[in-house]
């Protein structure tokens, strides 16, 4: 599929990027407890060192008219990295949604199938005292009319943030109006696009 570098007059453009690839290993094996402490370190870390951005996200970062990102350094180094400049806007509302894992005792996992349970519980309702999904459906909201707003106008607005919240993004966009015109689906610095025609008049 081609790189979609500009738009064309009349509609507003979002691009929704998941960050580049941490820095942290997920090459080891873990209780329920280390996990919780591993996804702590993770959201307080960085990105491998010597990465560069594709160049389909590279384009975009650079002709956008605002770039922005989440709170947690990974996603603000893919920014940064992406356009050789900080983002335009950082905003907390777009940090990842939780992953409290199960109480699972004896059981030692590798992080990426913790990740898996840990979703899965969340979503069924175990948040294990941080945010709920319906919380976390609020944020989303939230967050899409965030977007929308900055890229009112015809605007290209792209940001880097999270794999799972930005599908929860996703899902508060289409029903707004808006259309995934390109989807490079969850990997690390893969992306969604997103159009509406300018001044579209919507329900929310």
């Amino acid at each position: 599929m081609g790189i979609k570098s500009t738009h064309k007059p009349g509609f507003d453009v979002l691009i929704i990027a998941r960050h580049g690839r941490p820095a942290l290993s997920r090459k080891v094996r873990l209780t329920w407890r280390e996990y919780r402490d591993w996804w702590q370190a993770y959201d307080a870390g960085g990105l491998a060192d010597d990465q560069i951005a594709p160049n389909g996200i590279s384009t975009l970062a650079q002709e956008a008219d605002l770039v922005v990102s989440s709170t947690l350094p990974r996603a603000m180094q893919t920014a940064h990295i992406a356009r050789s400049a900080a983002a335009d806007l950082v905003d907390v509302v777009f940090v990842e949604a939780p992953l409290p894992p199960p109480h699972l005792p004896l059981l030692k996992l590798r992080p990426k199938t913790w990740g898996t349970l840990a979703r899965i519980c969340w979503f069924w309702g175990f948040p294990d005292g941080m945010e709920t999904v319906d919380e976390a459906r609020i944020r989303a909201g939230e967050a899409a009319e965030m977007l929308e707003r900055e890229a009112s106008g015809g605007k290209l607005v792209l940001l880097t943030a999270h794999g799972w919240f930005n599908r929860m993004i996703r899902t508060q966009l289409v029903r707004r109006g808006w259309v995934c015109t390109e989807n490079q689906g969850d990997l690390h610095w893969k992306y969604r696009r997103f159009e509406r025609k300018t001044a579209q008049i919507h329900n929310t």
